[in-house]
């Protein structure tokens, strides 16, 4: 049996109070956005973020001494995987309202697309595994989610 080495890491929030001198409540939100000083920060461990994956080695003590192994896209960040299909529901989207905008049938393939795209980020908001990719013919492959 294979071992590998896994690199788990969680976002640590950082914060502080400060108080900025402004004309309204944007114009301070801005002054704190663009203040570089972290000095007095404070990490809030009781909204540490999630476990996820940021790193497969094959073989014992690995990590970053050769080639690493893809991470199934279950195991990566939520906030990074909701990130990612955004731009595929996107996508999508403009397609088939590029096709109701002209009167257009949309195609049999954007359909299947479409509802391939609507299941995955159903499992991404689930933290589940997401469906397969369907191909070119409307029937799926395997895509790049892995069984969680």
């Amino acid at each position: 049996m294979p071992t590998y080495t896994i690199e788990t890491t969680y976002r640590l929030p950082a914060y502080r109070h400060r108080s900025y001198d402004a004309e309204t409540p944007a114009q301070a939100c801005r002054l704190a956005i663009e203040d570089e000083d972290w000095t007095g920060k404070k990490l809030d461990y009781e909204t540490a973020g999630e476990n996820y994956i940021t790193g497969i080695w094959l073989g014992a003590d690995a990590a970053y001494k050769g080639s690493s192994i893809p991470v199934p896209p279950h195991f990566e960040e939520g906030a990074q995987r909701r990130t990612a299909h955004f731009e595929v529901l996107l996508g999508v989207l403009k397609i088939l309202t590029n096709d109701a905008l002209a009167s257009r049938i949309a195609s049999q393939d954007w359909l299947t697309k479409a509802s391939w795209a609507v299941a995955k980020a159903e499992a991404i908001l689930a933290d589940a595994r997401g469906p397969d990719e369907p191909n070119d013919t409307g029937t799926s492959v395997r895509g790049r989610e892995e069984p969680g």
